[in-house]
């Protein structure tokens, strides 16, 4: 007996890998000038994992990779910022 045939794209499964990787994020597929899909695409919805507010790349691997850097900076912008409020206040 085969399997019942789904709607779903191939790519379904690597966004539901992003999305719940990265929860900060919003993913989609951009759409090509011909129809066919194109770039992956992040849009940043809350700034504590990123600094970019979207984020496009050729592949979800790209994607990935790109993220990863992102939430690195935006943990170390959260760093200097603790840093610079901590030394503002202990020098008022």
């Amino acid at each position: 007996m085969t399997a019942p045939p789904t709607s779903e794209h191939p790519d379904d499964a690597l966004l539901a890998g992003l999305r719940q990787d990265f929860s900060g994020h919003r993913f989609f597929r951009a759409v090509r000038f011909d129809g066919l899909l194109g770039d992956w695409v992040a849009t940043l919805h809350d700034p504590a994992h990123g600094v970019s507010a979207t984020v496009i790349r050729n592949s979800a691997d790209e994607l990935r990779e790109a993220l990863l850097e992102e939430a690195a900076e935006a943990e170390q912008e959260a760093r200097l910022s603790a840093f610079r409020s901590g030394r503002t206040r202990a020098g008022s």
